[in-house]
């Protein structure tokens, strides 16, 4: 078994993987001012919980959007499993051709996302990650990832909204019921969620006409399940996609 680590602005998402198969999955709240010592904590507990040993941990692979809180990860696998953790970035074999002005400045999470979409599904594709910010990256018919954008997540959105605004009171991600609310709550989910769902169906739209080619649509992210029934546009939901893309970049690099 092997520890899967995705580090993101909002979590940390960790599943310990067989293959392709996660064995189990958790979630801790990502924190720039914990210690290594704390997180090591954080990870033997989560062990602990799933009656999963510290030997039984081949290796570690490590994808991470927050620079701050790398390091620290990075060094609590090591203190406790004694392995120095893979990190998705340059150095680290991928198969992934990239072509945008500048390939170092691509996400891990959007090289991970990409792996793993490819390892399942045909390209051109567009694939989503809904999370802290949604983003879009396309992979056009040889699998190259060419671009995308990057935009608000509902989340931010939402508390953009509740923070900014004094009037306007806090919500639930519930899906309105209407496109034209009738009271503010409601207004303000059509606002939030109804148009985020809008978003990404004209995005989706607009991608394909500049490639000129119809695209298989996989999203994940914490956030897609809530948002992803308001979408017109046929979209695969796949809430696993960044563990088996850090499953598939481990088995690569080890076999290398």
């Amino acid at each position: 078994m092997i520890l899967a680590v995705d580090i993101g602005n909002s979590n940390i998402v960790l599943g310990g993987m067989e293959g392709q198969e996660i064995i189990f999955e958790a979630r801790i709240r990502t924190d720039v001012t914990k210690t290594s010592d704390e997180y090591c904590i954080d990870l033997k507990n989560i062990l602990d919980i799933y009656e999963v040993t510290v030997s039984s941990l081949e290796g570690a692979i490590v994808a991470s959007v927050v620079p701050q809180v790398l390091n620290s990860i990075k060094t609590a696998i090591k203190k406790l499993t004694g392995k120095t953790a893979l990190v998705v970035g340059p150095g680290l074999k991928t198969g992934l051709n990239i072509k945008v002005e500048n390939p170092s400045q691509t996400g891990a999470d959007l090289v991970v996302g990409a792996v793993a979409a490819l390892r399942e599904h045909n390209p051109p594709m567009i694939v989503i990650d809904m999370g802290t910010a949604t983003t879009m990256m396309v992979l056009d018919e040889t699998g190259a990832f060419i671009g995308g954008s990057i935009s608000p997540g509902v989340k931010i959105s939402l508390d953009a909204l509740t923070n900014g605004t004094a009037l306007l009171p806090g919500l639930q991600l519930d899906a309105p019921k209407k496109a034209i609310g009738r009271n503010t709550i409601d207004c303000m989910r059509s606002g939030i969620m109804l148009a985020h769902a809008c978003m990404i169906d004209g995005m989706v739209e607009r991608m394909e006409a500049e490639l000129g080619k119809k695209t298989t649509v996989i999203a994940t992210g914490g956030i897609a399940k809530f948002v992803l029934p308001m979408c017109r546009t046929p979209i695969l939901y796949d809430k696993d996609l960044l563990l088996k893309g850090l499953a598939e970049l481990y088995a690569e690099n080890i076999r290398n």
